[in-house]
C-alpha cells in the first residue's frame, strides 16, 4: 500500500489492530456458542466479553514480539489475549483451526471494503449523471479508430460511462455476496471437533453467509471472482480516463481536467496543462488489474489446504481495495470538475467540410434507386476530395455539382441530409434507457 494513493477509511480496515479486533470477535462469538452447547464453561465467553467491554488497546508490538518466537500469528494473538484475560482464555479456539479465523476475517474485511467501494461508485454515478444531463444535447464528433465518424452528443458519451459503472456496481454487489462467507469447520473442514452451530452463530453475528463446504480454507474461487470484479471496474475507470486524455490533447481540446490556481504543469515549460489525474488513473488501473492474476492462481491449492495463497492475499487484499477506493474518488473529482468546451466541439465537428454526413447521403441515394455499390462510389469520390483538401472544400458543395447526385436528389433534399439535429432524434430515448 502506497500512502500517496490511500484514503483513511479504507486503509483503516487493513490496519493490524483492526484485523486483531475481528480475530477477537470471531474467537469470542465461537466461545459463546461453545458455552451454550456445553463444550466449554459459559464463564469463558463472559470473561472474554467483560475484558472486551473495557475497550482494551490491542498491543500490536507485543503480539509481534510473541510471533517472533512462535512463528505463528494466530498462536501469538491467542497467547497475548490469554495474558490479558487470564485462565478462562484457555477455552478459546476449541476445535478450531487458524484458517477459521484468518479466512473469516478476510471475508469481513473484503465485505467492509466492498461497502466503501459501493459508496464510491454511487458518488461517481451521481457525478456522471449530473454532467450527462448538463451536456445531453451538446454536439460533438463521434470517432471510430480515432477518426471522425458521425455526430454524437457529449451527454451520450457520459451516459455510456454511467451505464458501464452501473453494471460495475451490480457486479460488485454480487462479488460482495460471494466473498462474505464464514468458515468455522476445524481442521480439513469436517467439523470433527467443532459443531456446525458454532459456525452458524459466528456467521450471524458478523453478518456473513455460511460457507456450504470448506476444506480447511474457504474455496479461493470466491476470492478470484472478487478480485476479477475489481479488475473489471479498474478497466472501466481506465476507459473513461483514456477518453479524457484524448479529448485534452492540444489538437482536440474538447474537454480537460480542471487546472487549479497555482497549479504547475511542467517544471520546464510554464505553458503546460497536462492530464495528470487521468494518466495517474491509467497507471492505477494497471495495478488493480495485476492483482487479479495471483488471485486466480490462488484457486489451485494443495489438497485440503496449503498457505501459498496467504502471502498473496496479504498484498492484494489491502492494495487492490485501497487503490480502487482512491481511483474511484479521483475519477469522481475529474468528472465533477471536468472543463468542457462546446465551441471547440462544434469547431471540430465542422472541420472536415461536412464529411460526417456522408452516410445520410449514401442512404438517400440508395433509396432514390441507385445501387449501394454505385452510391458508395459517388459519395466516396466527393468525400475524398474534401479529405485531401483538409476540409477546405465542402462535401455539400461538391455533391451539388455532381450530376449523378443531382439527377437523384433535389437541392433541398440534399441539404436536409446535412442537418445536425437529425443525429440527435433518439437522445431522449437513450437517456430513458440508461437513467430510467
Amino acid at each position: 500500500m502506497v500512502p500517496r494513493y490511500a484514503r483513511p477509511t479504507m486503509s483503516a480496515i487493513w490496519e493490524p489492530e483492526a484485523r486483531y479486533r475481528i480475530w477477537f470477535e470471531i474467537e469470542a462469538h465461537a466461545t459463546e456458542k461453545l458455552g451454550e452447547l456445553g463444550v466449554v464453561p459459559k464463564s469463558a465467553a463472559k470473561a472474554l466479553w467483560d475484558w472486551w467491554a473495557t475497550d482494551p488497546k490491542i498491543d500490536v508490538p507485543a503480539i509481534d514480539a510473541i510471533e517472533a518466537v512462535t512463528k505463528h500469528d494466530v498462536i501469538a494473538f491467542l497467547t497475548w489475549v490469554a495474558e490479558q484475560v487470564g485462565d478462562e482464555a484457555r477455552f478459546m479456539h476449541q476445535g478450531m483451526t487458524s484458517s477459521d479465523v484468518l479466512d473469516t476475517t478476510l471475508a469481513v474485511q473484503l465485505a467492509r471494503a466492498s461497502d466503501i467501494l459501493l459508496e464510491d461508485l454511487d458518488l461517481l454515478l451521481a457525478a456522471i449523471r449530473r454532467r450527462a444531463e448538463e451536456h445531453k444535447y451538446t454536439p460533438t464528433i463521434g470517432r471510430s479508430h480515432g477518426i471522425h465518424a458521425e455526430p454524437v452528443t457529449f451527454g451520450l458519451k457520459l451516459a455510456q460511462a454511467y451505464a458501464e459503472f452501473a453494471r460495475c456496481r451490480q457486479r460488485l454487489v454480487a462479488a460482495r455476496a460471494e466473498i462474505a462467507t464464514c468458515a468455522i469447520s476445524g481442521a480439513v473442514g469436517t467439523f470433527a471437533n467443532v459443531d456446525p452451530a458454532v459456525e452458524e452463530h459466528v456467521a450471524e453475528r458478523l453478518g456473513l453467509a455460511i460457507e456450504p463446504i470448506s476444506t480447511q480454507v474457504i474455496p479461493r474461487d470466491r476470492h478470484a471472482m472478487f478480485f476479477a470484479t475489481l479488475a473489471v471496474i479498474a478497466g472501466s475507470i481506465e476507459r473513461v480516463a483514456v477518453e479524457v486524455r484524448h479529448l485534452q490533447r492540444t489538437e482536440v481540446l474538447e474537454a480537460e481536467e480542471y487546472f487549479s490556481p497555482g497549479q504547475k504543469g511542467s517544471s520546464a515549460m510554464p505553458h503546460k496543462r497536462n492530464p495528470i489525474l487521468t494518466e495517474n488513473l491509467t497507471g492505477q488501473a494497471r495495478m488493480i488489474r495485476a492483482y487479479a492474476l495471483p488471485a486466480l492462481e490462488n484457486v489451485a491449492l494443495w489438497h485440503e489446504r496449503d498457505i501459498s495463497h496467504s502471502s498473496v492475499e496479504r498484498f492484494i487484499g489491502p492494495d487492490a481495495t485501497i487503490t480502487l477506493d482512491f481511483a474511484l474518488a479521483r475519477l469522481t473529482g475529474v468528472i465533477d470538475k471536468l472543463v468542457v468546451y462546446p465551441e471547440r466541439m462544434q469547431k471540430n465537428l465542422d472541420r472536415m467540410g461536412g464529411l460526417v454526413h456522408s452516410q445520410r447521403v449514401l442512404l438517400a441515394l440508395t433509396q432514390a434507386g441507385i445501387s449501394r455499390e454505385d452510391a458508395y462510389a459517388i459519395v466516396q469520390r466527393n468525400a475524398m476530395k474534401v479529405w485531401e483538401s483538409d476540409g477546405e472544400l465542402a462535401l455539400l458543395d461538391l455533391l451539388k455539382q455532381d450530376a449523378e447526385v443531382t439527377a437523384a436528389l433535389g437541392e433541398a433534399e440534399l441539404e436536409e441530409k446535412f442537418d445536425l439535429d437529425y443525429h440527435f432524434r433518439q437522445v431522449d430515448r437513450v437517456f430513458e434507457r440508461v437513467f430510467g
